[in-house]
């Protein structure tokens, strides 16, 4: 203050602040009560507002799946300042380690699409198929789009959205091969559908290649270790979610979405996408490609955003992946995919209505001799959330931390007792020595995949946590320097913010689970519109994005 002449702050404040934009009172963010001095503090007020959330096991499904994540990754990525404070990797001189981990996760998912462009990466499933939508539109010089019926409501609801700021007519209905025509620039369906069916798409897809237009899949990556790949059925785009590859639900987000196509639509192609080079000393090297896409270089014309493109998860679940290996990711599958038949199985036993058909992790049933009604709240009771599909029929969703227990409650929800069909525990294990567990040919997978080096090289805990820390090691963050670039996006996440983030209060909730269930969630976001409002002098705040 002395060497720029002023006495104190205020007067800076005075000479620098116009007194029309100067604040008269100061702002009201909380009562005194409310007011916490520390982080200690802060943490207890969180845990006051966390413990408001009731943690119940989901089987909502609908594309978010509790999943087990690797302590090693937990503790030294999700963590791990290394690896949430660098900044975006324009420079790919500090960022080998985060290319090189991006990197694999193009790999897992080229590999799990059947596709040999994939990116890395995007914010949701929903947005991630608005995308796709636009690089139809955009392919083919058409404006109108079909999406199959059978989609997640919350992937319809973007897409349409999105469609009606493009100017893109928006076709939603059963997808058949009558249903594609020649004014169509694009088809999405969804692999395996909302309601748990495995369908085969082939013929579809033939049917949109002989009209011009092309074919979108938004597939379930857990499931294409089992199923055939989009990119071998004809898909020209391949969309999802890779929540379940050990990132946590966390009521919604974040995740990663990832997005796969064939070579003819890179340039079409949003986000990040990592390629092998070499540099001036002709080592190989990792550097984004394909940059003329990129928002820093062609500004308003450009096709990608890379700044906002969820890389630490996206890091995450490919991680995951390199830790499980593709023997384990099968093992997962199958181990879901067996749950989910015995579950079936015994409820036909119970007399309850299933369809017919393929399936991997959902089923939809009619109950026979009670209401949808009663069987949602015999599951609550027993703390297990089911989808209610609104018709009289029940969705259930299994995952990778099924058990027989869980079987065994949702059997009893659904009026299992000793007088029908034996107590549950004993159905279940009478139903799991005789399930059939063979794929039919026309939906099984055949082709191998993470065939890659790095896929197999990790196979215990030490050696995960030394390619976690030499990747580490290649990244400028924060833990080793001021990093010399700025943007709105350059911001700390304090280690006390990071904390909360794995509380299960706050990271195991599903985000369509009942309001009853989110009282913390609802808390934090209306205190937060609130203080926003506050400070911006809006009238009112939305946290959607």
């Amino acid at each position: 203050l002395g060497v720029v002449g002023f006495e104190s702050l205020e007067a800076l404040i005075d000479a620098t602040i116009p007194s029309g934009i100067r604040l008269e009172v100061p702002m009201a963010l909380s009562a005194p009560a409310d007011r916490v001095r520390g982080e200690a503090e802060l943490l207890a007020a969180l845990r006051q507002i966390a413990s408001k959330n009731r943690i119940f096991r989901s089987c909502i499904g609908m594309g978010y799946h509790s999943t087990v994540t690797p302590k090693v990754i937990l503790r030294n990525v999700l963590e791990n300042p290394g690896w949430y404070t660098q900044y975006t990797p324009y420079q790919s001189e500090i960022s080998q380690g985060r290319l090189e981990a991006l990197l694999h996760f193009q790999t897992m998912i080229s590999d799990l699409t059947g596709l040999p462009i994939a990116g890395a990466s995007l914010l949701d499933e929903g947005t991630a198929a608005a995308e796709a939508m636009a690089m139809c539109a955009g392919a083919t010089r058409r404006n109108k789009f079909f999406i199959a019926d059978d989609c997640h409501p919350q992937t319809i609801a973007v897409v349409r959205t999105r469609a009606a700021s493009l100017g893109i007519e928006l076709v939603i209905g059963e997808p058949t091969i009558e249903a594609v025509d020649a004014s169509l620039a694009g088809v999405l369906v969804q692999s395996p559908t909302t309601d748990g069916r495995v369908v085969c798409y082939e013929e579809l897809a033939k049917a949109a290649h002989e009209h011009g237009a092309l074919v979108v899949a938004a597939a379930d990556p857990l499931a294409l270790v089992l199923f055939r790949p989009p990119g071998e059925w004809g898909a020209d785009i391949a969309i999802g979610s890779v929540q379940r590859f050990g990132v946590p639900m966390g009521f919604g987000g974040p995740h990663a979405a990832y997005m796969a196509c064939t070579e003819k639509l890179t340039r079409k192609m949003p986000g990040r996408i990592i390629g092998v080079s070499k540099d001036a000393a002709g080592k190989v090297a990792c550097r984004m490609a394909i940059q003329t896409r990129e928002q820093h270089i062609k500004r308003e014309r450009a096709t990608s955003n890379i700044c906002t493109a969820q890389a630490l998860l996206a890091i995450m679940a490919g991680m995951y992946g390199i830790y499980h290996g593709p023997e384990g990711l099968k093992a997962i599958a199958e181990r879901v995919r067996l749950w989910t038949l015995t579950l079936r199985a015994g409820l036909r036993e119970l007399g309850h209505e299933i369809e017919e058909g393929e399936v991997f992790d959902t089923l939809r049933v009619k109950p026979v001799g009670c209401e949808a009604e009663a069987v949602l709240t015999a599951a609550r009771a027993r703390k297990i959330n089911l989808r209610d599909f609104g018709d009289g029929t029940v969705g259930m969703s299994l995952d990778e931390t099924c058990d027989e227990g869980l079987l065994s409650d949702l059997l009893s929800a659904f009026g299992a007792c000793e007088t029908r069909a034996g107590k549950p525990a004993l159905l279940v294990g009478g139903l799991l020595a005789s399930a059939q567990t063979s794929i039919p040919s026309a939906f099984a997978r055949t082709s191998a995949f993470l065939t890659n080096p790095i896929f197999h090289s990790c196979r215990s805990e030490t050696e995960m946590l030394r390619h976690i820390f030499r990747l580490q090691g290649r990244d400028l963050s924060l833990v080793h320097a001021t990093i010399p670039l700025g943007s709105c996006t350059m911001k700390l996440n304090g280690t006390s913010e990071m904390i909360p983030i794995t509380w299960p209060e706050f990271a195991e909730l599903h985000p369509f689970a009942p309001a009853d269930q989110t009282e913390g969630y609802r808390k934090l976001f209306a205190q937060l519109e609130t203080w926003l409002a506050e400070i911006t002098g809006f009238a009112a705040v939305s946290l959607q994005p």
